[in-house]
């Protein structure tokens, strides 16, 4: 296995869009990457296989010191309205910090450095099955469209008025053109909150057609 920091995140890309067009389910079971295990699923499979793809064993691939990127998968359905593909779900980036928003911008905050590691990997999802699923595309948040990082980063000072104003409680899903806060944590009376990428934003991160 080799070390994350040996890799850059403009080699890393190019290394995953070597893949795209292909099916990405047998390097599953090329790398031994758990897909099913008593019969549930291993959500992460897709993006643990991509890790290991790379050269990373997941370990390392989950420490967050000295890591200059991070890789995430997102599932792609064929969705009629939109007329192609369309992300399946929403992607959770990162979770909020109630003193870190309320001493940061959105330039100096975690939500911004966390943006600017990641590459989104999107895979087409067929079924349940899980049997087969081609890699899509590949897309970073560079944020070179100066739209979509102003929007981003109004969506961010939302959420950060809201909380010095109102109070965390006051966070709702419903926030945000691309980002959004939601609750994440297990059960339905979660109060933790993190910032999820919504499905248009991840559409224009992977170049899915869509109208703005």
């Amino acid at each position: 296995m080799i070390e994350r920091a040996s890799l850059t995140r403009v080699e890393a890309v190019g290394r995953l869009r070597e893949l795209i067009g292909k099916d990405i389910r047998p390097l599953a079971d090329r790398y031994g990457v758990t897909v099913f295990k008593n019969g549930k699923l291993n959500k992460g499979w897709a993006g643990h296989t991509l890790e290991k793809y790379l050269g990373f064993d997941l370990s390392s691939a989950q420490t967050p010191n000295g890591i200059s990127w991070e890789l995430k998968a997102v599932p792609l359905q064929h969705n009629k309205k939109k007329g192609g593909l369309w992300p399946k779900e929403t992607m959770a980036i990162t979770m909020i910090n109630v003193q870190d928003i309320i001493s940061k911008r959105f330039e100096h905050s975690h939500l911004w450095n966390k943006l600017r590691s990641l590459i989104i990997c999107g895979r087409i999802f067929e079924s349940k099955a899980e049997k087969r699923s081609i890699l899509q595309s590949v897309g970073t948040f560079d944020f070179t469209d100066k739209y979509l990082k102003t929007q981003v980063k109004d969506d961010y000072e939302l959420v950060r008025d809201t909380i010095v104003n109102k109070g965390f409680q006051e966070l709702t899903g419903k926030m945000g053109m691309y980002v959004q806060p939601r609750t994440k944590g297990p059960g339905h009376g979660s109060t933790s909150r993190a910032f999820y990428a919504r499905k248009p934003f991840l559409a224009l991160i992977l170049g899915l057609p869509q109208d703005r």
